[in-house]
């Protein structure tokens, strides 16, 4: 996939970017992806400078489920003994104001829902026949992690599931070292890997497939070549998801 050059109308000057395959981060040598049909791949990797053209991500609600408090959850591993396909999710973090190099120090938050389409931290159900339940007291597929010298962020989760009204996804917030938010930002998902975890792999397929494709979702109908992440691997070994964002700010380095 190569990079894109437009920008969304109406991003304010602090802004993330899209998400692109990263064909570096999840090495075909450690992940059998013979049972998926790999993207394009990129030709440049979030470790190097780029003086080229870069696509902006659109900003995205939060809500409903952000994390409540996500200074408390610093760690890489946010699975917290949730049943899944297991899923190694890696985003670098690169800044458009300095010809794409790549932007370390910056603070990244994820969180997504459940293989049935819970969230934790909230009184939530997926719908259909799921009952809803108070979660407030649990804080699993939530996570923070800081970019390093290669603007790299790497978790350890299980392939997210999906809830009545939106296409499978990954919230992400990104901030810089200062604590200043840069952009909030969603993760999409390509429809034939969702269609195989959630018809073959035993914790997703009493929930069914999404009902909400890809690009009739309210967040990505208008900017999925943006936020679409690159996933190789297998459902029965472990799938790999590679996005990058590329954040247009200033005093990046603070």
């Amino acid at each position: 996939m190569e990079r894109k050059s437009f920008l969304r109308n109406g991003l304010t000057a602090l802004g993330l970017a899209a998400i692109a395959p990263l064909a570096s981060s999840c090495k075909k040598s450690t992940y059998d992806d013979s049972s998926i049909a790999s993207p394009a791949s990129s030709s440049s990797s979030a470790s190097s400078s780029s003086s080229g053209s870069c696509s902006v991500s659109p900003t995205e609600t939060a809500g409903p489920y952000p994390t409540k408090s996500p200074s408390s959850y610093v760690r890489s591993n946010i699975t917290d003994g949730q049943a899944g396909v297991p899923l190694t999710i890696k985003i670098s973090i690169l800044n458009t104001n300095d010809n794409c190099a790549v932007l370390a120090n910056a603070m990244v938050d994820i969180w997504h829902c459940t293989a049935v389409g819970y969230y934790s931290e909230y009184v939530d159900g997926p719908g259909g026949s799921y009952s809803t339940v108070d979660l407030t007291g649990l804080h699993y597929l939530r996570g923070r992690q800081t970019t390093d010298a290669n603007g790299l962020v790497t978790f350890t989760s299980i392939f997210p599931g999906w809830y009545s009204g939106r296409a499978p996804h990954i919230h992400a917030h990104i901030y810089n070292a200062s604590g200043t938010s840069l952009l909030i930002t969603q993760i999409a998902f390509p429809t034939d890997i969702c269609n195989t975890v959630y018809t073959t792999a035993s914790d997703y397929k009493a929930h069914g497939t999404q009902d909400t494709a890809n690009t009739a979702d309210t967040v990505f109908s208008d900017s999925l070549s943006n936020e679409l992440a690159t996933v190789t691997g297998s459902v029965s070994g472990r799938l790999c998801a590679d996005a990058y964002h590329l954040c247009s700010c200033v005093n990046h380095g603070e």
